[in-house]
C-alpha cells in the first residue's frame, strides 16, 4: 500500500514524541501490506474500526487515533488526521 502522507505522522510526532515509534511502525505495516478489503486490514491491525467511510486505527496503546481513507483497489491510504484520544472523542474530525 502507498501511504499519503508520512509528513502528517512526522508532524504529530514532533508534538507527541512518544507517538513517533508507534506511528512509524504503523507506516511500515501499511506499506508492506497488500490489503484488498477491511477483513484483511483487520487481520493485521486488530485495533481498527470502520467509521462511515473512514478507518480509525488505535495507535500507541490506545493513546492516539489515526483516521485514514483507504482505496483498496489502487492500494492507497490517505492520513486524514492523527489525534490524541481526547481530540478524537470531541468528534471534530468527522
Amino acid at each position: 500500500m502507498k501511504l499519503i502522507s508520512n509528513k502528517a505522522l512526522r508532524e504529530f510526532s514532533e508534538l507527541h514524541a512518544d507517538a513517533a515509534q508507534p506511528l512509524q511502525d504503523f507506516r511500515r505495516l501499511i506499506e508492506a501490506g497488500t490489503f484488498v478489503n477491511f477483513a484483511q486490514l483487520l487481520a493485521t491491525f486488530a485495533k481498527v474500526d470502520k467509521v462511515g467511510e473512514r478507518y480509525v486505527f488505535n495507535i500507541g496503546g490506545n493513546k492516539y487515533r489515526l483516521v485514514a481513507a483507504i482505496a483498496f483497489a489502487p492500494r492507497l491510504v490517505w492520513v486524514k488526521a492523527v489525534l490524541t484520544h481526547g481530540e478524537y472523542d470531541k468528534g471534530a474530525w468527522k
